[in-house]
C-alpha cells in the first residue's frame, strides 16, 4: 500500500498537476492540504473519474484538506480537533481506509511571531498531541499525514539565516514535533534516509526551487501498529519542478500488506 501526503496549494487552480501525478504514482492513499476552496468547490467529479473515492472539509481562499483513496470511498471518522470550539479553521481531517485510519492535517504558520498566531500555531499543535496521544494509545494502525509547518531540525533546512525568525523553525515549533514524535509514532521519511538532507517544500521566491534552497516541512507519522510493515519512503521532488507546480512536493511510504 502506499500512502502519500500532497499540500496542493489551491486544488482548483492545480487539478491537471494533481491528475497527472495520481495517475502517474498511483498512490492509494493521499492526503491533501491547502484545497483553498469550498467544499462546493471541491472537484469531485474529476477525483472520481482518475479512480479515487474522497472526503474533504474546504474553506473559502485558505486552508481545506482531504482524504482520497483509489478504488474506494474513505469513511470520514472525524472533522477538526477538540479543545478550541471557536477555531473553525479546515485543518484537519480523519477517515478510515482499507482498515488505517487516515489523519490528515494542515498545521498553521504561526508567522509572523511573536504574535497571536504563532499562539495559535502553539496551541494547535497541543490540541494535536491530546488528539494523537489517544489514537496512539488505542493501539490502531493509524497514519498522521501532512504539512505540518515545523522543520524538525538543522540539517531540515538548506543553509541560510533568512529563517532565523521565522515560526517555522523556532525551539517551541520543534519541540512541539518533538513531543507528538515521542509519544512512539515513528517519522518515516526520517527513519528510511537516516543521513540524507530532505526537502519538501521551496518557496516560489529568490529561485529557492532552482537553488534547492528548501525544507523539510511535511511528514508522515505512523504508528507502532504499522512501523514494522513500512518498506519504502521518498519524495517526488520531480512534481515540484513541474509547470504551475504547487511549492510543496509530495511524499510518500510504501507498507506491506
Amino acid at each position: 500500500m502506499k500512502i502519500a501526503t500532497f499540500n496542493i496549494n489551491g486544488i482548483v487552480g492545480r487539478l491537471e498537476n494533481l491528475i497527472a501525478w495520481l495517475r502517474q504514482a498511483k498512490p492509494d492513499i493521499v492526503c491533501l492540504q491547502e484545497l483553498k476552496a469550498t467544499d462546493g468547490q471541491f472537484p469531485r467529479q474529476a477525483i472520481e473519474a482518475a479512480g479515487y473515492g474522497a472526503v474533504w472539509k474546504g474553506q473559502t481562499a485558505w486552508n481545506g484538506v482531504a482524504i482520497l483513496a483509489r478504488d474506494a470511498e474513505p469513511v470520514l471518522t472525524r472533522v477538526g480537533l477538540d479543545g478550541d470550539p471557536a477555531d473553525k479553521q479546515s485543518r484537519y481531517i480523519e477517515a478510515a481506509v482499507s482498515g488505517i485510519l487516515v489523519a490528515c492535517l494542515y498545521a498553521p504558520n504561526g508567522n509572523p511571531q511573536p504574535g497571536p498566531k504563532f499562539t495559535y500555531k502553539l496551541a494547535w499543535h497541543d490540541r494535536l498531541i491530546r488528539h494523537a496521544s489517544d489514537l496512539y494509545g488505542a493501539d490502531l494502525p493509524v497514519v498522521l499525514a501532512g504539512d505540518y509547518n515545523v522543520v524538525p531540525e538543522a540539517r531540515d533546512i538548506y543553509p541560510t539565516r533568512s529563517y532565523d525568525d521565522n515560526a517555522l523553525v523556532q525551539p517551541e515549533s520543534r519541540a512541539a514535533f518533538r513531543k507528538l514524535v515521542d509519544q512512539g509514532w515513528l517519522d518515516a521519511l526520517r527513519r528510511l534516509h537516516p543521513q540524507e538532507q530532505l526537502f519538501t517544500f521551496w518557496d516560489y521566491r529568490r529561485n529557492r526551487w532552482q537553488r534547492d534552497a528548501g525544507l523539510r516541512l511535511d511528514h508522515i507519522l505512523v504508528s507502532r501498529k504499522l512501523s514494522g510493515q513500512l518498506t519504502g519512503a521518498g519524495i517526488d521532488r520531480e512534481v515540484r519542478g513541474r509547470e504551475g507546480a504547487s511549492d510543496h512536493a509530495p511524499v510518500w511510504v510504501t507498507l506491506r500488506d
